[in-house]
């Protein structure tokens, strides 16, 4: 399927105001996901909370095969979680850990998920185990196939890492875990939205989104995906009476499907937003969606290898639309300051974010530009303009 270009920018009210390359930060959302979004809103306001979420049932309701559409799950393998970290703490949390179990996972983990590797491990007697990374920069799949025992609970790693444009493996790393039986939980944040993800494929048990970054929905809106035949024997740590019934004055049962995992409040209007996102996500198709992200973010990085003082800093066989770089000499978090004086939007990843993978570099931070289907070549040209200018300073 082509994308109408010119008609997504004209649907992106914000590519009138900003030349915005921090889609791994925060998309711009359509003009469609935006009236939907205010106007439930609006309807709270008018008629009252309750009264509105009434009237708005079925479009909530379609939240859930929308998201499936987009991920390749089932309807009813789908939670609304107000965020991807919470989505992931849901999984995560959620699993019984004793002393001597092992979690896998990579060097290019992001901080709050290893924060919580870290706790459990020192509460329950749990071991991380950071598989290496290949030649390419990826998960090395022949290291996580030796790592894996008896003594394994989980392989958790995240698809695509917050601080450049790797993409892991996660269908091989998927085979690999599968075929031991043993749990799977894909930190899926920056992916969905970005590219093709299919659930099926991946093998994954957990899957982990936000709405905010590359599906272009509300901040305050997220998912978990719970693969049935592998989970549904799994409690949530935290219950309430959306996730579960009283059944009995000494007795609850917790709800079949990955509900289970909601909890009963919730930002309406987001969820409708995030559903509006998803629908168009799927409108335009995610292969379209993919081919112009890979075809921005490989031109960029052609365009700032010509830069003097900038070294790319992405790793991995295959590269998504997140672009990172340092420059020398400079300081990035000033760079990003005075591109933004002048319209355009970039970010830095630091330590705080995956301490393992830019320590083990030797990077102390690196300037990230992540590109959406919203943006155009020129504004590429724009924005190495800019930025080589800043440098020359």
């Amino acid at each position: 399927m082509a994308l109408d270009f010119d008609r997504i920018r004209a649907e992106t009210p914000g590519c009138a105001h900003v030349l915005h390359l921090n889609a791994a930060g925060s998309s711009l959302p359509s003009r469609r996901t935006l009236d939907a979004t205010l106007d439930h809103l609006k309807l709270e306001a008018e008629i009252g909370g309750y009264e509105a979420a009434d009237r708005a049932r079925p479009v909530l309701d379609g939240l859930y095969p929308s998201i499936a559409t987009l991920i390749g799950a089932e309807a009813d393998e789908i939670a609304y979680v107000e965020n991807a970290t919470r989505a992931w703490d849901l999984a995560f949390y959620s699993l019984d850990f004793k002393p001597g179990d092992r979690i896998l996972t990579c060097v290019s983990e992001y901080s709050s998920n290893y924060i919580s590797y870290l706790q459990v491990a020192k509460k329950t007697g749990a071991e991380i185990v950071v598989i290496p990374d290949d030649r390419h920069g990826q998960i090395d799949l022949g290291a996580l196939e030796q790592a894996i025992d008896k003594r394994t609970k989980l392989v958790s790693i995240s698809h695509i890492p917050t601080q450049g444009g790797l993409v892991q493996p996660a269908e091989a790393v998927g085979k690999i875990v599968n075929d031991a039986g043993i749990l799977y939980l894909l930190d899926a944040c920056q992916s969905v939205g970005m590219m093709p993800v299919d659930v099926k494929k991946i093998g994954c048990d957990f899957l982990s989104a936000t709405g905010r970054k590359y599906m272009r929905g509300p901040r305050g809106t997220g998912f978990l995906y719970a693969r049935t035949r592998s989970t549904s024997h799994i409690e949530p740590i935290f219950l309430d009476n959306h996730a579960a019934r009283w059944s009995g004055d000494n007795d609850y049962t917790v709800m079949p499907d990955a509900k289970r995992f909601e909890n009963w409040e919730r930002y309406f209007a987001g969820v409708i937003g995030l559903k509006v996102a998803a629908d168009q996500a799927n409108e335009l198709g995610m292969p379209a969606i993919w081919a112009r992200l890979r075809h921005l973010a490989d031109g960029l990085r052609e365009r700032l290898a010509t830069v003097k003082g900038v070294t790319l800093t992405d790793l991995g066989v295959t590269k998504g639309a997140i672009v990172t770089f340092a420059v020398a000499g400079k300081e990035h978090v000033a760079l990003k300051q005075l591109l933004r004086d002048q319209g355009i939007n970039v970010s830095v990843s630091t330590q705080f974010s995956s301490r393992l993978d830019l320590k083990g570099r030797g990077l102390k931070d690196v300037m990230r530009a992540s590109v959406h289907v919203y943006n155009t070549e020129a504004e590429l040209d724009r924005f190495v303009g800019a930025l080589d200018a800043a440098i020359r300073r």
